[in-house]
């Protein structure tokens, strides 16, 4: 993807990402992390995102940072998706925001970045129980699903 995002350092087996994000609030470590859905096959990864914890420096998908910063926040994890999609076999990857209201962002970050996402990647929504394709502006989804195309 080609958007304005933060550099960020991958682990050695391309399953965590930090970045810093930089605004008013100043220099905020997050994470993403792509955890394997055992027992899935075709394989699944679960999708983790949020701050790092200064003091345990484990994940933090609770905090609200507001650094002023969301859109290239949100197109940092969309590049470290793509990264991890090259470096394995087609997986699925499930996001669910840990609230309803972060969910709902991740939808608004979905819809803002579509042209680029839909070009690289088959996007699914949760709805009732149901996965549907992806359609911007219609449904609040609770989940989503991303393939690599």
């Amino acid at each position: 993807m080609n958007l304005e995002h933060y550099h960020y350092f991958n682990s050695h087996d391309y399953r965590a990402y930090e970045f810093y994000s930089e605004g008013p609030k100043g220099r905020i470590t997050k994470l993403v992390l792509f955890t394997k859905v055992p027992d899935t096959e075709p394989p699944f990864y679960n999708l983790a995102f949020g701050d790092k914890n200064p003091l345990t420096g484990e994940l933090d998908d609770k905090v609200k940072s507001n650094n002023s910063d969301r859109d290239i926040v949100l197109a940092t994890v969309a590049n470290t998706i793509v990264e991890f999609c090259h470096h394995y076999d087609d997986p699925y990857i499930y996001a669910e925001g840990s609230t309803p209201v972060r969910t709902r962002l991740y939808q608004m970050g979905i819809t803002g970045l579509w042209d680029e996402i839909s070009a690289a990647f088959d996007v699914f929504g949760l709805y009732n129980d149901q996965w549907y394709k992806f359609r911007p502006n219609s449904v609040n989804y609770e989940a989503f699903l991303l393939k690599r195309r």
